[in-house]
């Protein structure tokens, strides 16, 4: 009998852990899922930037900020 509650604790004990691991998965996997949006918003923004600087570089133009002001 006193081996049958034990096997019941312990089981217990390991429904529980199994539960918080499964816990902690899903919250794992809403980081890794709002990183990854995160990213392919930040490869977005790099790709636009690159395209606005050859856009100004193949038209010509210059920023004000790219020229050096007049005391240099």
């Amino acid at each position: 009998m006193e081996n049958l509650d034990t096997t019941q604790t312990r089981l217990t004990d390991l429904e529980i852990k199994a539960s918080y691991t499964e816990h902690l998965l899903e919250q794992l996997d809403a980081v890794v899922v709002r990183q990854q949006q995160q990213i392919d918003t930040l490869i977005a923004e790099i790709r636009r930037l690159r395209q606005a600087s050859q856009s100004e570089t193949l038209a010509g133009t210059t920023s004000l900020r790219d020229e050096l002001p007049p005391h240099y």
